[in-house]
């Protein structure tokens, strides 16, 4: 006879506190931290877009370090309190969530290890990978898994779709280079087919142009059909998102935090731990 499983160990008090405050947001100290956050993370990529600018970094570099080291110990503290509030820390530091907190605070903390004298630009392009603290906000959308399978449900027929594009932008292509000639230019097919991928688009740049009466009669006709284009994916998509059922679970998984279970789930789909 097979051995039962063996239940869970309890949770401690003040870990499941934790992480109802951390990973979830039907609580008001849940969403109030959730909105804490998000205004840290947008106040952060805001000093990130400021220091880039020059005149700005001569004026006031000393604040905007000031702001950024606040920000990032905050946030240092924040991803400890992550790792200490979930059973499993190592499958949360290793989830796309935890390695992209992880890349929003190392960077500055590897910037005082090099030398700026020397390694100025090093240490400007490591500063830039702060801005990945965005990404941060796309915990809080919780219709992203939402729109995530909408994509999936039609990718198929977007793919269909995308095939049609691309024939009907070989065959203009082909059609242009020879109603057109390399004196318009259109001096290849694959310059024709780029023209026709900026007209159908509707960007246009201007850089070719045709010339001839029945050139501009297909260039009408291909802007017009860039109306419709873009239309269809949307259609496709709507469609697969309205079929998307919209009760989601805002419990996270106190083993692995994985969120987006259903609203009457007992187990977390992804590592099997109890809710």
């Amino acid at each position: 006879m097979s051995t039962p499983a063996r239940p869970p160990a309890p949770r401690s008090r003040w870990r499941a506190r934790l992480h109802e405050v951390i990973f979830e947001s039907d609580t008001a100290a849940g969403r109030a931290f959730d909105v804490a956050l998000q205004v840290a993370i947008l106040v952060s990529v805001a000093v990130v877009v400021l220091e880039s600018v020059a005149d700005i970094r001569r004026e006031h570099g000393e604040m905007l370090r000031a702001v950024e080291w606040t920000i990032t110990i905050g946030f240092t503290i924040e991803y400890a309190l992550r790792l200490v509030a979930v059973d499993r820390p190592w499958r949360y530091a290793l989830s796309f969530f935890g390695l992209v907190d992880l890349l929003a605070i190392v960077p500055t903390y590897l910037a005082l290890l090099l030398p700026e004298a020397h390694s100025l630009m090093v240490i400007r392009a490591i500063r830039l990978v702060r801005v990945f603290r965005i990404l941060k906000l796309a915990r809080f959308l919780g219709e992203a898994q939402q729109l995530a399978q909408a994509l999936r449900a039609s990718s198929r027929k977007i793919i269909v779709f995308l095939g049609g594009i691309v024939t009907a932008i070989i065959i203009m292509g082909a059609v242009m280079y020879l109603v057109e000639g390399e004196e318009h230019g259109f001096t290849s097919i694959p310059t024709s087919m780029y023209w026709a991928v900026v007209t159908m688009t509707t960007v246009g740049y201007g850089d070719i142009a045709p010339k001839t009466p029945l050139g501009q009669l297909l260039a009408a006709v291909l802007m017009i059909m860039g109306y419709g284009i873009i239309a269809v994916p949307t259609g496709i998509v709507s469609v697969e998102l309205a079929k998307t059922p919209h009760a989601v679970s805002t419990q996270a998984c106190p083993a692995c935090s994985a969120e987006g279970h259903d609203v009457d789930a007992i187990h977390c789909k992804y590592c099997g731990a109890h809710l």
